[in-house]
């Protein structure tokens, strides 16, 4: 399955300069969060795949203006394919009046409400966030802070797959396109990337 992910800053390659061939094959759109609704609805109406999206820390845009014809992930899990993938949006929080910002603490809350879905679904293949992962590509700053929680869900679960945002490419060093977390192939989504998913095994295969 050919994923395509992005997050945080437009393409112009893919969107100013759109041309079907150059993302021909695509089987799924994922938003890693901090892009405009219309920019979402301009890759659901001209791309023949599924967009799905979680939360970014500037999304509060999202509540009044939803973008048109994609899904929300955000605190649920998703099956496509029989690939089972588990939104969480959102980054640290920084801010008291953001409704996408959470402390450590309110994140493990909302993967405690998951559990169930987690249970009867036997795991996740494909964990997306807004936010890095503790230490893993993340920064030292409390805004570009990963999540601990997150670790802990890939120790436990080992799911193929890692994609995120947040961590920009114009922020120098701490930017990595892609590296691996005990197995798991971890990619940053910034801007676009276009993600090779291997489906054998995935459930209801």
């Amino acid at each position: 399955m050919r994923i395509l992910v992005m997050s945080d800053q437009k393409s112009k390659f893919l969107y100013e300069y759109f041309n079907p061939e150059q993302t021909k094959g695509i089987d799924l759109i994922i938003s890693c969060g901090d892009l405009e609704p219309n920019y979402l609805e301009f890759f659901a109406t001209l791309y023949h795949a599924p967009v799905i999206y979680v939360m970014g820390n500037h999304d509060s845009r999202y509540e009044e203006k939803p973008p048109r014809g994609c899904t929300c992930i955000d605190g649920d899990l998703f099956v496509f394919r029989g690939v089972r993938i588990l939104g969480l949006g959102g980054c640290m929080k920084y801010s008291s009046n953001h409704p996408n910002h959470y402390t450590e603490r309110q994140m493990r809350h909302r993967i405690r409400k998951l559990r169930w879905k987690l249970f009867t679904h036997h795991g996740f293949d494909i964990l997306v966030t807004h936010a890095a992962a503790y230490h893993l590509n993340d920064l030292p700053d409390l805004p570009h802070q990963g999540f601990k929680c997150f670790l802990e869900l890939m120790d436990k679960y080992q799911p193929k797959l890692f994609v995120h945002g947040h961590v920009h490419a114009n922020y120098g060093a701490g930017f990595k396109r892609e590296d691996v977390y005990h197995g798991t192939r971890v990619v940053n989504a910034y801007e676009y990337h276009i993600v090779d998913y291997p489906e054998d095994g995935a459930e209801g295969a």
